[in-house]
This record gives C-alpha cells, structure tokens and sequence, in this order.
C-alpha cells in the first residue's frame, strides 16, 4: 500500500456513518449499497488516473424548516468555473490526509464554518471531471453543530448559500439546461444560485438516494446563459446566504466542477 493509499485509509478511518441522523440514514445507508456501476451520472474512476485529485464536502444540517445542504458561488473572475454553483472544496493537497481533510480544510477556508462541527460520514467513489482532469471525491458530511458562514475571500468566493432540501426538490426550481458542445443536464435554481454541470449531478443524486426526489418537468429545457442571468429572480424558496456580486455569466466551457 502507497503512503497515499495508507493517508486516504486513515482518512476514510475518520467517517462516522452510524452517527448521522435519523433524517439523513436514508441517504447514507443508500450510499453505502452503492455498486461500482451505479454512478448514473458521471463516469466512476477505474484507474490511477493522472494524480489530479479533488474532494467536495455534501454538508447536510438540520434546520427549523427542515434539512439543508450547504453550496457556494464561485467568484465571477476566477481562472476555472467562474460564477458556478458548487459544493465547497477543491484540490488533495501534499498535506492533507485524504478527501475528508481536502474537504474540511476548503469549506473552513471558503466558507468560515467549524470543522470540529461536522461529522464525515462517508465517502462516495471518486468521480471524473474531464475539462479539469480532476478525480473528485464526494465527502458526505453532516453539519452536527452549525455556525454562522460566510464569504471569507470574496476573490474565490462570490456567495455561501444555505438552501433546503424543499427549495431543491420543489418542481418549480428544477428544469434542465444546454450549453456549448452539447452539453444537457438537471439545474435547479435555488437560493439566487443556478445549480448545474457536475454540482446538479450531485445533488440531483443525491436527493434521489436520499428519498428526498419529486416528480419534475425533464422536458422544460432552458439556454444555460439565459439561466444563469435570470438565476436570482428564478430562484424559490427561504434560504440564509452571504453574497458579493457576479456580474458575469458562468464558465461554460468548464462544465460545473468544483476543482480551484
């Protein structure tokens, strides 16, 4: 075994998935049935890959309203994803222990929020990203101990938006979009955010496992700079966010990854 291989076992070693909670055992337990072809999404890592690895935090809370999950905005002149809805995370550095560190070290950076806070509860097969090249390892996580959050960078981080489980599963956040290259898939427009590319394939799976999902209109397909510009008046539903402003429109070309 690699000292990779050895640091990601004793970061894996550091989730707790019996510790979630009765609202979030769904999820969990449908995540760790899953099989090596049940990715439905995104084509699952098979092999070494080029070294570029990544990790994203699915932070969960339970709130007076009901469970929420925790997004970012990223700033609109970043080199990558510019003025993308995404998870908080980014690259494994040398120092980190494993995805589960990457992810806890990013949200703590982009978002102000409490590591000691968050309970990691699993994590899911890494996934590819093949604008980047990145291997992207989902950290599931729940928020035990909530903490104010906020845009701590503004030069990485345009906004940090709390948004409900209800906001993101209501028919009228949801739809699909087009972009450059053919590109089609879920969005949902939630918080002054449009969710889409390899972030609304999370969380669009995720809410599936999770029991969460409701039927929603798949032939209601939207231009994705048109909704990207009209993302603040589509958005639906009470959320709690810091936010500077994006005046531009999302990169396209990178497809909603989450990789600085």
């Amino acid at each position: 075994m690699s000292a990779r291989d050895r640091g990601d076992q004793d970061d894996r070693d550091s989730c707790h998935p019996d510790a979630a909670p009765e609202w979030l055992v769904p999820l969990v337990d449908a995540c760790r049935r899953l099989g090596p072809d049940d990715v439905p999404f995104r084509r699952r890592v098979t092999g070494p890959g080029n070294g570029r690895r990544a990790a994203v935090l699915m932070l969960f809370a339970e709130a007076d309203e009901g469970p929420e999950i925790l997004l970012t905005e990223r700033a609109p002149d970043m080199r990558s994803h510019a003025g993308q809805a995404a998870f908080p995370g980014g690259a494994i550095d040398p120092e980190d222990a494993g995805p589960v560190a990457a992810a806890l070290r990013e949200a703590r950076e982009e978002t102000g929020l409490d590591p000691d806070g968050v309970v990691p509860l699993l994590t899911l097969p890494p996934l590819t990203i093949p604008v980047t090249g990145f291997a992207v390892t989902p950290v599931l996580a729940y928020w035990a101990r909530p903490v104010p959050v906020r845009v701590v960078d503004p030069g990485e981080t345009a906004a940090v938006v709390r948004v409900p489980v209800a906001t993101l599963v209501d028919p009228a956040t949801r739809f699909r979009v087009t972009g450059p290259a053919g590109y089609t898939g879920p969005a949902f427009a939630a918080g002054g955010l449009l969710v889409w590319g390899f972030t609304a394939g999370l969380v669009d799976w995720m809410l599936t496992l999770g029991g969460w999902a409701r039927p929603w209109d798949g032939s209601d397909v939207r231009d994705l700079d048109e909704a990207w510009a009209q993302r603040h008046d589509l958005s639906a539903g009470n959320t709690a966010s810091t936010a500077h402003p994006a005046p531009r429109r999302p990169d396209a070309a990178a497809e909603g990854g989450p990789v600085r």
